[in-house]
């Protein structure tokens, strides 16, 4: 695995373990839940991008990363559904306005454990 991929994925990790980690909070902040199960698949879809040479934008929309995988990954379609859920996560909760419920984070992070399985497996990673 590149040096650079494997940063992504210790970030996406990083992001993983403190959404796991406030989910079983005894008041859990259900934004920070959702924005922490986005940025988790964003960064692992990033770490596909990496060490498959494909150049990425600046972009949080997780659909368009995935857009740029699905020309190698074709069996990941299936994912889009999840992961245009999660894209809202980057900002919609993070202003007010709007905020999260139980049910809505842990939607967020069921679709971030089930990417997240489908990509480490891909990148050669046991799933912990």
């Amino acid at each position: 695995m590149k040096p650079t991929t494997q940063e992504w994925v210790n970030k996406a990790e990083g992001d993983f373990s403190v959404a796991q980690l406030l989910a079983v909070q005894e008041e859990p902040s259900y934004d920070h839940i959702c924005f922490l199960s986005q940025q988790c698949v964003e960064k692992y879809l990033k770490a596909c991008l990496q060490e498959a040479d494909i150049f990425f934008p600046k972009t949080h929309l997780l659909p368009a990363l995935m857009d740029l995988l699905l020309p190698t990954e074709p069996n990941w379609e299936s994912l889009q559904p999840r992961l245009k859920s999660l894209s809202a996560y980057a900002v919609d909760y993070r202003y007010p306005g709007a905020s999260a419920t139980k049910d809505i984070a842990d939607e967020a992070l069921r679709d971030c454990i089930s990417a997240r399985i489908v990509i480490r497996q891909h990148l050669g990673l046991e799933d912990e």
